[in-house]
């Protein structure tokens, strides 16, 4: 036919394939070899970060994190903010490197901080030879703007804090025109057209600097709106002097233990097949069973 429709996802505004094809093409020399994306998504409940391995068949989520999973370690509010999105990515690349077996050999920043960090293989170790290579993705937005503070960029710098090798402009390698340009603090002066990064204004965003400037904003010229806006926060008993420990409380607490929680009804392998122990139909003696069990239940009860 003459008109040919574009793809399903192209006509729902949901993929955006010029970008994924850049993102999962492999060169020719390296044929086989994995290459990994670190998908970001963000709703306005949660957030979602996973590592994705593009195979023929279809893509393959190596490990996923995401924001609701939060609760588990302290934080129960807040939890789409850009705080919320790099303790996401960073519960995401420790668990990743927990299950990869390499979360003694890179741990990453321990401390959250706003400089430029990227995680290099120690080559001065004695048994550097034996050391594999850093955990090595790209970063995938989606159809997400790339402007300068993005929540995506967050949960990035947590993946990166995390131990997980992801490029990203802040090197001064890359020029220092650009130095920092995903992160807040980012500035370019109008008259001499240069461009600075301040470190301290990112940490201020990752620790919810931010959050508590505008909870103190508020408690100060508006009470009731601040209470109408930050009611969950007053339930839980959170005030704007207490984000700071709270969010450094939880990357401790991801870092203790980043595995997930056993998902409900799985497969505990005592049947030869996990469809017929979770999803089968009961037979026709089974459903007969069933029944003459509850008539006999309610005669007995009947009879008391």
């Amino acid at each position: 036919m003459r008109y040919q429709p574009k793809m399903r996802r192209r006509r729902q505004a949901k993929t955006d394939y010029m970008a994924r094809k850049t993102l999962t093409i492999q060169d020719v020399d390296k044929f086989g070899a994995s290459k990994y994306r670190f998908v970001v998504r963000i709703t306005n409940t949660d957030v979602s970060c996973q590592f994705v391995q593009s195979k023929l068949v279809g893509d393959e989520v190596v490990t996923a994190a995401y924001a609701h999973e939060l609760k588990r370690y302290g934080l129960t509010v807040g939890l789409t903010n850009y705080a919320a999105c790099y303790a996401t990515g960073l519960l995401c690349a420790r668990r990743l490197l927990k299950k990869l077996g390499l979360d003694s050999q890179y741990e990453g920043l321990e401390e959250a901080s706003g400089e430029y960090f990227v995680e290099e293989k120690d080559y001065e170790a004695e048994n550097a030879e034996d050391l594999p290579n850093p955990f090595y993705a790209v970063l995938d937005v989606g159809l997400r703007r790339t402007t300068t503070g993005a929540r995506v960029f967050a949960a990035m710098k947590g993946a990166v804090d995390g131990g997980v090798e992801i490029p990203y402009g802040t090197s001064p390698k890359g020029g220092r025109k650009k130095a920092g340009k995903p992160f807040p603090g980012y500035e370019v002066d109008e008259e001499s057209k240069r461009s600075s990064y301040n470190a301290d204004i990112c940490t201020k965003y990752i620790l919810g600097g931010h959050v508590a400037d505008y909870m103190n904003l508020l408690q100060e010229e508006d009470e009731a709106k601040y209470r109408d806006q930050f009611a969950r926060y007053i339930g839980a008993g959170i005030g704007a002097d207490d984000l700071e420990d709270l969010y450094r409380s939880v990357h401790a607490a991801i870092r203790a233990n980043p595995e997930a929680l056993p998902k409900k009804n799985q497969w505990d392998g005592s049947s030869k097949s996990k469809y017929n122990q979770l999803t089968r139909k009961k037979t026709r003696a089974e459903r007969r069973d069933h029944v003459l069990n509850k008539i006999l239940s309610r005669r007995n009860k009947a009879q008391q």
